[in-house]
C-alpha cells in the first residue's frame, strides 16, 4: 500500500527571562553576549505549544523554492518571527499577523537550523529583548521578511501572556513526517 500523506507538525517553545538579552549583546558583543546570557540566566517560565496553521502564501513560497522560482528564502538574513496581539482564530488565508500591536524580529545567530535527516525539521528562533514587543502576545508567525507583506509560513493563535519587560525567546520547530 502506498502512502502519500505528509504530516506537518509545529512545536513552539516560549522561554521568559527576567534579564535583558540586548544588554548582554551590547556589553559582551554578538558572539560572547548570547553565550553569557544563556550561561548566566535561566528562564523563569517555559511553555511548549503544539500546532499551527500553515498559510497559503507559505505553501506557495515552499513550492517556489522547491522549483527554483523567484522567492525569498527563509534564511538567517530573511527569516523573522512575528508576534502580535490578535486573538482572531487562524485561517490559512491570513497573510500575516492580524493584531494592532505586532513586531517581527530577526533570527538569533545560526538560525534557522535544519536538523539532521532523521530529525526532519527546521528550527527558527528569535529573542525579543527588554524594550521589544511589550504587549499582549496572542499570535505568532514565521515570515520571510519583517512585516505582514512578507511571505508568512504559518500562524498560531494562543494566549502566551503580556510582555512588560525582560527577554522572551520564541523557538518554532517545524517537522515533516
Amino acid at each position: 500500500m502506498s502512502q502519500d500523506a505528509i504530516i506537518w507538525k509545529c512545536r513552539t517553545t516560549l522561554r521568559k527571562f527576567k534579564a535583558d538579552y540586548a544588554a548582554y549583546v551590547e556589553q559582551f558583543g554578538p558572539v560572547d553576549g548570547p553565550a553569557r546570557f544563556y550561561a548566566e540566566q535561566q528562564p523563569h517560565e517555559e511553555r511548549v505549544i503544539e500546532g499551527n496553521m500553515l498559510q497559503q502564501q507559505g505553501i506557495l513560497a515552499l513550492f517556489n523554492l522547491l522549483t527554483g522560482a523567484a522567492e525569498t528564502a527563509f534564511s538567517n538574513a530573511n527569516s523573522y518571527i512575528g508576534v502580535g496581539n490578535s486573538a482572531t482564530g487562524a485561517a490559512d488565508t491570513d497573510g500575516g499577523l492580524l493584531g494592532a500591536s505586532k513586531l517581527y524580529k530577526g533570527m538569533e545567530a545560526t538560525y534557522p537550523i535544519v536538523g539532521a535527516l532523521a530529525d526532519k525539521k527546521c528550527t527558527w528562533r528569535s529573542v525579543f529583548a527588554d524594550s521589544e514587543a511589550n504587549f499582549v502576545w496572542a499570535e505568532w508567525t514565521v515570515a520571510s521578511g519583517n512585516s505582514d507583506a512578507a511571505d508568512n509560513l504559518n500562524r498560531k493563535v494562543d494566549a502566551l501572556g503580556t510582555k512588560t519587560g525582560g527577554s522572551w525567546q520564541l523557538t518554532v520547530e517545524i517537522s515533516l513526517a
